[in-house]
């Protein structure tokens, strides 16, 4: 994990060399719910200034629970649970691990269901530099709490406390869509817009509610099943997310710089068709095996995505409609505005064809499994080396070197408190890992 760097509207754009430092630095149980709310003023219809409005919403609700007056107007009623995670909760193996959290397969001992349990370590105090802001975790939370769609992970559970807080997830058994396809002989274009349909279809709900993702990429689209007919396509890592509101202009640096929009770098505001920009990046790669604005180095890419300097190499693109060309072209584009919307897109005629003819050639149109080999393998070899670079970095400054004695639980928050005798570290910032 990692977080986002967000300034005032007003703020002067920061210089290619400052975002390169941005994106690419040097470099078990759960105790009872702890609400930053005094008991005294759960009843309380005011908020409290010092009280963020999330711990504020959810103390609220506990309250109205005890009345027997829960809300449940919201897409998901998410359970809030005095109790343990491992009182509900059989944790089992360890499914990922990021830089301020562990991911691990978990059973819950009512139902037997599986989930995916998100362990994510948060700042005890102000001046803490372990782990994430917890207001950074709770809009997260916030948002997927709002999100009830069949192409979108959705949040079962919740647990928090002042230095951790645990997100039950949806699980995907499945991967990542790249891997799934990776494995196959051969995939016409026809079946690969089964899956971006799915894509899409998610992003739509998504941008219907006022919600941009700003982390589109292959890591972040999984498979719910793998092994089934008609596989189900799920966007994950809502960590960047953001609630788009009318007249606040938003701008962050944020992402993965193979994917981000122009606007990000140029550090203007940011919309939901930020999004589709990524959209086109990914349909690219999936049919050549190619990123088109990949350079040699760091500084390169963001160049190449500034000047919206991309092509269609024939050797790559020989197999590839001209449907599907244009439609990449019509979301590849600098201006956001002049971009397709995710509805455009599922009514373009390389997603609905408008003839039979189109449909025919559609299907007759193939991706470049050979190059799309090759770049999938790169990936997965890149993402390996970037985690091990980044866990020795936080070994040599002994965040990850404590001992720890046999007997002792892998996550402890009964102490709210740093430790007098550490001497505080200033993490450098690092952008969101899909891992996490």
């Amino acid at each position: 994990m990692g977080t986002a760097m967000h300034k005032a509207a007003g703020s002067r754009a920061p210089s290619l060399r400052s975002l390169i430092e941005v994106f690419f630095p040097a470099g078990g149980g759960l105790c009872l719910l702890h609400w930053v709310l005094p008991p005294s003023a759960a009843h309380s219809a005011t908020r409290p200034a010092s009280v963020s409005l999330f711990a504020w919403e959810l103390r609220h609700r506990c309250a109205m629970a005890e009345d027997g007056r829960a809300a449940s107007d919201s897409p998901q009623a998410v359970a809030l649970h005095a109790r343990s995670v491992e009182e509900l909760y059989e944790l089992l193996e360890t499914l990922g691990s990021g830089h301020f959290g562990v991911v691990r397969r978990c059973r819950e001992r009512s139902t037997g269901a599986f989930y995916a349990a998100k362990f994510v370590k948060t700042r005890r105090c102000r001046g803490s530099r372990r782990g994430l802001e917890r207001v950074q975790v709770e809009q997260e939370v916030a948002i997927l709490r709002d999100l009830q769609h069949p192409n979108i992970m959705r949040l079962h559970d919740l647990f928090t406390c002042r230095a951790e807080m645990v997100l039950v997830l949806e699980l995907m058994r499945g991967g990542e869509l790249f891997d799934f396809i990776a494995e196959k002989e051969m995939l016409s274009e026809e079946e690969a817009i089964e899956f971006l349909e799915q894509i899409l279809l998610g992003v739509q709900y998504l941008h219907g509610r006022r919600i941009a993702h700003f982390d589109l990429k292959p890591e972040n689209i999984m498979l719910q099943e793998k092994d089934v007919p008609k596989p189900q396509i799920k966007i994950i890592d809502f960590g960047l997310a953001q609630k788009l509101e009318d007249g606040v202009i938003f701008k962050s640096l944020c992402g993965t710089p193979q994917y981000i929009a122009p606007e990000v770098i140029n550090y203007e505001p940011l919309s939901s068709a930020t999004d589709m920009w990524s959209i086109g990046v990914i349909t690219y790669i999936l049919l050549s095996g190619l990123s088109p604005f990949q350079g040699e180095t760091d500084a390169e890419t963001l160049s190449n995505v500034l000047a919206g300097a991309y092509e269609f190499e024939e050797r790559y693109f020989s197999d590839t409609s001209d449907m599907a060309k244009d439609f990449i072209q019509q979301l590849l584009v600098k201006e956001p505005q002049e971009r397709m919307t995710a509805s455009e897109c599922l009514v373009h005629p390389w997603i609905k064809p408008l003839s039979r003819k189109q449909a025919a050639k559609r299907s007759r149109s193939s991706i470049n499994m050979k190059n799309f080999r090759k770049f999938n393998a790169r990936r997965k070899w890149k993402l390996s080396y970037n985690m091990v670079s980044a866990c020795n970095r936080l070994c040599r400054m002994r965040l990850l070197c404590s001992p720890r004695t046999e007997g002792e639980e892998l996550r402890c928050c009964e102490s709210d408190q740093e430790e007098e005798s550490s001497r505080p570290v200033t993490l450098l910032r690092r952008r969101r890992s899909s891992c996490s």
